[in-house]
C-alpha cells in the first residue's frame, strides 16, 4: 500500500507540473501587466498558445538534421523529469532514490546541450549567437547552483532532494544564516537560467539582446510548442526547488490523500507568491548588457561560497 501511495504521489506531482507550469507563466504575465498599469492577458493565454502551436504544421529548414527534430522531445523529457523529482508535494516518491542534487543539475545541463546543438544545426547567425550566450550563462550558473545544493546537503548530510527536504522541514525551528546567502544566490541563478530580467527579456525578439529566443527562431508547430512548454516546466521546476529548499513547510512526509491535498494547497499559495515576486523583480529591474552577466552570476557564485563557509564556521554542530 505504501508503494501504491508513493506511485500515486509521483503521478500527481508529474501531472501537476505539466498542468500548472503554463498557468504559472500566465500568472506572472498577468502580475507584470498589472504592476506596469497595462491590460493583462488572459490567465490561460499560455494554454491557448500551446493549443494553437500543436495544431499548426511543422516547417523545417532544408538542412535540418535528425538532431534538430529530436531536440524538442529530449528537452521536454528532461524538464518533465526534473519537475517530477522535486519533492514539492511529498518526500515519499517512487523517483526519490534518483532525485539527487547532482543528477538534477545534470538534467538541466543535458537540456541545454540539446537546445544549443539544435540551434547551431541549421547554421543561422541568430541560432549560433544564442547558443554561445546560452552556454556562457550555463557555464557560470551551474557551479553556483551546485554550491547551493552542497550547502543544503551539508545541513542534511545527504545530496538526495528528499532527504534535504525532510531535514529542513522536519527539524525544530532553527535559523540558518547560510540559507540566507544560498537563497539570494538561488534567486539570481534562477533568473539567469530561466532567461528572465535582468539577464534576458522573455518578451522581446531584439536580436542584439535575446538569448533563449534566438535559439528557437527556426522552430514551428508542435516542435515550438514542446520547447515553450519545456521552458514553462523549467521555470516551474526552479520555483518548486526554491520552495523545497527554502520554504519546505507544508510538504508531506507521507503519500496519503489527505496530506497530499494539504500539500497541494500550500504549493499553490507559494507558487502564487513566487509568481508575483518574480513579476515585481522584472518590473523594478532593467535588462543589463550581456557583458554584465558574468558579474551578476559571479556574485551569485560568491554568495553560494559564502553560504558554505558560514555553515562550516558557524553552524556545524547544531
Amino acid at each position: 500500500m505504501n508503494l501504491y501511495y508513493a506511485f500515486l504521489a509521483q503521478s500527481i506531482e508529474l501531472a501537476a507540473a505539466l498542468l500548472l507550469a503554463p498557468l504559472l507563466v500566465g500568472w506572472i504575465n498577468q502580475c507584470r501587466a498589472w504592476l506596469q498599469n497595462r491590460s493583462a492577458p488572459p490567465l490561460l493565454q499560455t494554454y491557448y498558445t500551446l493549443h494553437k502551436l500543436f495544431h499548426k504544421d511543422v516547417l523545417l529548414a532544408h538542412n535540418a538534421s535528425a538532431l534538430f527534430r529530436a531536440a524538442p522531445y529530449a528537452i521536454f523529457a528532461c524538464m518533465a523529469l526534473a519537475s517530477a523529482i522535486v519533492p514539492t508535494l511529498s518526500t515519499t516518491l517512487i523517483l526519490a532514490p534518483a532525485a539527487d542534487a547532482v543528477a538534477f543539475v545534470g538534467l538541466f545541463a543535458l537540456a541545454r546541450v540539446f537546445i544549443a546543438l539544435a540551434a547551431m544545426d541549421v547554421g543561422t547567425a541568430f541560432g549560433s549567437l544564442g547558443s554561445r550566450r546560452e552556454m556562457l550563462i550555463g557555464f557560470l550558473a551551474e557551479p553556483a547552483l551546485l554550491l547551493i545544493f552542497f550547502t543544503t546537503s551539508l545541513i542534511s548530510h545527504s545530496t538526495s532532494l528528499s532527504s534535504i527536504v525532510e531535514t529542513l522541514s522536519g527539524t525544530r525551528f532553527v535559523i540558518y544564516p547560510s540559507l540566507a546567502f544560498a537563497g539570494t544566490a538561488f534567486v539570481m541563478v534562477s533568473l539567469a537560467e530561466n532567461a528572465r530580467i535582468p539577464i534576458d527579456n522573455p518578451t522581446t525578439h531584439l536580436e542584439l539582446t535575446m538569448i533563449h529566443e534566438a535559439m528557437i527562431l527556426e522552430y514551428s508547430g508542435r516542435h515550438l510548442a514542446l520547447i515553450e512548454w519545456a521552458s514553462a516546466l523549467k521555470l516551474f521546476a526552479y520555483s518548486c526547488l526554491g520552495i523545497a529548499l527554502f520554504v519546505p513547510f507544508g510538504i508531506s512526509a507521507t503519500a496519503g490523500p489527505g496530506p497530499l491535498l494539504v500539500a497541494a494547497l500550500f504549493m499553490l499559495v507559494k507558487l502564487a507568491v513566487i509568481g508575483f515576486a518574480l513579476a515585481l523583480i522584472e518590473t523594478l529591474s532593467a535588462k543589463m548588457r550581456i557583458f554584465r552577466a558574468p558579474e551578476f552570476l559571479g556574485t551569485a557564485f560568491l554568495l553560494a561560497v559564502l553560504a558554505m563557509l558560514v555553515h562550516l564556521l558557524l553552524e556545524v554542530g547544531r
